[in-house]
């Protein structure tokens, strides 16, 4: 599985800086196929139609610890959950993305979760970070992704419920 960046809907321009706009101008969602996860892909999609706003969806896959040591037809199994997850993802944002009239990039990164999600936060500019909460209960003691991001401290951080 390769880096993915496509762009769909209208061509996004920054345009010049204008008195009374000061929302923001570039969206970051990571997202995945939870319900949470797409939950927090409306909302940032419903925002950056309000704002005129760029949209850069982001879906990490994120390999579990343990894959390196599961035998090969464990990690194929992955792979092909996560491309399955992509091509969903990939579909929904090709055909909304038009219907709202919203400029989104969509990108796929390898790696864990939160620093993919920073980075590419970093890259973009990003203005706003959206991310779904988190459904797992051991994120309460380690920190959910959302958690981890609002410390960083770099933008505005929405987590969706």
């Amino acid at each position: 599985m390769e880096q993915l960046v496509e762009e769909y809907g209208p061509r996004w321009e920054p345009g010049p800086y204008e008195r009374g706009t000061d929302g923001p101008r570039v969206i970051l969602t990571g997202v995945d196929t939870s319900p949470t996860g797409l939950r927090a892909a409306a909302y940032a999609a419903g925002l950056a139609r309000r704002q005129r706003a760029r949209l850069v969806v982001v879906y990490v896959a994120s390999p579990r610890v343990w894959t390196g040591l599961a035998a090969a037809a464990v990690v194929d199994v992955q792979l092909r959950s996560f491309e399955e997850e992509i091509k969903q993802l990939r579909d929904e944002l090709a055909a909304r993305a038009h219907e709202l009239s919203v400029p989104v990039t969509f990108m796929v990164r390898r790696g864990e979760t939160f620093p993919e999600l920073r980075q590419a936060a970093l890259d973009e500019s990003a203005d706003l970070v959206v991310v779904g909460a988190s459904e797992q209960g051991g994120h309460r003691l380690v920190g959910s992704v959302g958690n981890r991001l609002v410390r960083a401290a770099t933008w505005p951080v929405v987590v969706v419920p």
